[in-house]
């Protein structure tokens, strides 16, 4: 026994460490950073003038942050919407029998493998370009002159350019998630269902759906985590350092923390790590109420 605790001991204290140093440290020293003013990141302890909770106030009382938030809010929950209904869409028909299957779902997959930053400049020099870009030669096929003379990445536009582009690019790894999740179904259940005069639609709603809710809560949760970290899409299409349209809080958090070379946010690392204890916590709460929400019976099949 006492081998056994030991070999025990060897195998779990590297990782143990590994965690300490990698994960936890960093988390306390960011939760305590932020209710101090902090010069920069590397700045010695020594230096770090405490503030108490002035940085959540200030970053209430801060219009930019508010919108960077508002912001934040719309990419999940309307980017969630779009990008979970068509995951699931996709994965639905993918797993209904189609022939080239694999072909498919590696077509529609294939935006993930491509980098966030070259996909993002397709998007803006390919599609919306205004002299050659897609949708202008498009509308000015089919004549609609109103449509093609739009300025896709102008100002009122910026957002939902923005947001239909990082969509297109993230419907294919959470219709894997979705796919995996069909297949685990015993086809059995569809049979039984199917005798006892189930349609297409009833066996989605009645039994694919009941199934899938370890799934969806996982996605969900995938997905805000995701929409938390959004920074590369939003500084590509971004003409400025800090557009009102474009900017999200991990965007705001770089800027206080690097300064970015802008007079638009102030230099304090202690703002920013206030910026990641907000972040973190609505990637909680959110995971918490689809724990509510979405309550998972346990099924056996």
């Amino acid at each position: 026994m006492k081998k056994n605790k030991a070999a025990i001991a060897i195998f779990i204290t590297p990782a143990l460490l590994f965690f300490l140093v990698i994960f936890a440290y960093p988390i306390l020293r960011t939760l305590v950073m932020s209710f101090f003013r902090v010069e920069s990141v590397t700045a010695p302890l020594a230096s770090w003038a405490p503030v108490g909770i002035d940085n959540y106030l200030k970053l209430y009382n801060t219009e930019l942050f508010r919108t960077s938030m508002w912001n934040l809010f719309r990419i999940w929950a309307i980017g969630g919407i779009v990008v979970m209904s068509l995951a699931l869409l996709f994965a639905v028909v993918l797993n209904s029998g189609i022939r080239f299957k694999k072909f498919f779902r590696a077509v529609i997959y294939l935006p993930n493998v491509i980098s966030a930053v070259a996909l993002a400049t397709m998007w803006l020099q390919y599609v919306f370009n205004t002299r050659y870009g897609l949708l202008t030669n498009f509308f000015k096929w089919l004549g609609w002159q109103s449509l093609a003379s739009i300025q896709w990445t102008a100002p009122e536009y910026m957002f939902y350019s923005l947001l239909f582009a990082y969509c297109f690019g993230m419907v294919g790894y959470h219709m894997l998630i979705f796919s995996s999740g069909i297949e685990k179904i015993p086809q059995d259940i569809y049979e039984a269902s199917t005798i006892d005069g189930a349609s297409k639609p009833q066996q989605f709603r009645f039994v694919t759906m009941p199934l899938l809710r370890g799934v969806i809560k996982t996605n969900i949760t995938m997905w805000s985590i995701t929409s938390v970290s959004f920074f590369v899409w939003s500084q590509l299409f971004s003409t400025v350092t800090a557009s009102n349209q474009t900017i999200t809080p991990m965007v705001y958090m770089y800027l206080q923390v690097f300064g970015a070379g802008n007079v638009i946010t102030e230099r304090n690392a202690g703002l920013g790590a206030a910026v990641g204890v907000i972040m973190a916590v609505c990637v909680v709460a959110v995971f918490l109420l689809v724990n509510v929400v979405i309550k998972r019976d346990d099924f056996e099949y």
